[in-house]
C-alpha cells in the first residue's frame, strides 16, 4: 500500500465493516469517550461530511429512481470525489490543529466494495485511493467483523440504500476482501462484532491508547 500515515499533530482513525456490522455505533462511542477524556475530536462519515460530499452520497445511495444506473467505474470515481473533498475541507485542517479524526469508512471501503465487490482492478482502485487522499492514511483502522447473517438480522426488514441492496454474493466478496486486508495491513485491527456493544468498545479503547496524542489535562473517562 502506498498511502502514508498523516504527518502532524493530529491522528486519523477509521472504522470499517459491512453494512449492519455496528461500526458507526463504535465510531460514535469512541468519539464521545475521547471528547470526555479531553481530546478534541472530529467524527466524519463516508461518503459525506461536506456539502459536496453529502450531495454525492445522496446520489450514490439513492433507490428512488429505478432508471438511475451507476456504472462501477463511475461509482468508484464518485466515492473518490466525495473523499477527496472531505480530506481537503475537513480532515486535513483538523489534523493540522491536533485533533483526533475518526472516519466512519475511509479508503478501505473503496478497496473492498468497488474493487472486490464490483470486480474492478485492485491496483487501479488503490492508486485512485492514494490520489483522492493525497497520500493520507489512518494510523489505526478498526474492522468490525460480523457474519452476513448477523448483519442482515441487524438491518432487519427495513428498506436498504443502493449499496445495501447489492445482494448476498456481493457482500460475501466484500467481507472476504476485508479479512484479506487484515492480513496485509498491520494498521487494521479486526474486532469480533458479535460481542456485546460495550465489550467491543472496551477492546477498542484499550487498543487505541498508544495512538492518541497527549492532552494537557485528561479527566478520568
Amino acid at each position: 500500500m502506498t498511502n502514508q500515515v498523516a504527518e502532524g499533530p493530529g491522528v486519523l482513525l477509521s472504522f470499517e465493516g459491512i453494512d449492519g456490522s455496528g461500526k458507526s455505533t463504535q465510531a460514535r462511542l469512541l468519539a464521545d469517550r475521547l471528547e470526555a477524556a479531553g481530546h478534541e475530536t472530529l467524527l466524519v462519515r463516508e461518503p459525506g461530511g461536506t456539502a459536496l460530499s453529502e450531495h454525492v452520497r445522496a446520489l450514490l445511495l439513492d433507490t428512488s429512481d429505478p432508471s438511475l444506473q451507476i456504472d462501477p467505474v463511475a461509482e468508484v470515481l464518485l466515492f473518490s470525489a466525495a473523499r477527496a473533498q472531505l480530506v481537503a475541507e475537513r480532515i486535513r485542517p483538523a489534523l493540522s490543529e491536533g485533533q483526533v479524526v475518526i472516519a466512519d469508512r475511509f479508503f478501505d471501503s473503496t478497496t473492498v466494495y468497488q474493487a472486490a465487490g464490483r470486480a474492478l482492478s485492485v491496483e487501479w482502485v488503490r492508486a485512485l485511493n492514494v490520489q483522492a487522499t493525497r497520500g493520507l492514511a489512518p494510523v489505526r483502522t478498526y474492522f468490525i467483523d460480523v457474519s452476513l447473517q448477523e448483519a442482515q438480522a441487524r438491518r432487519g426488514a427495513q428498506a436498504g440504500d443502493r449499496m445495501e441492496t447489492s445482494g448476498t454474493a456481493f457482500f460475501e466478496r466484500v467481507r472476504q476482501a476485508y479479512l484479506a486486508l487484515t492480513q496485509e495491513e498491520e494498521r487494521i485491527c479486526r474486532v469480533d462484532g458479535a460481542q456485546p456493544v460495550d465489550a467491543i468498545h472496551e477492546t477498542i479503547w484499550a487498543d487505541v491508547q498508544p495512538f492518541l496524542p497527549a492532552v494537557s489535562s485528561q479527566p478520568a473517562p
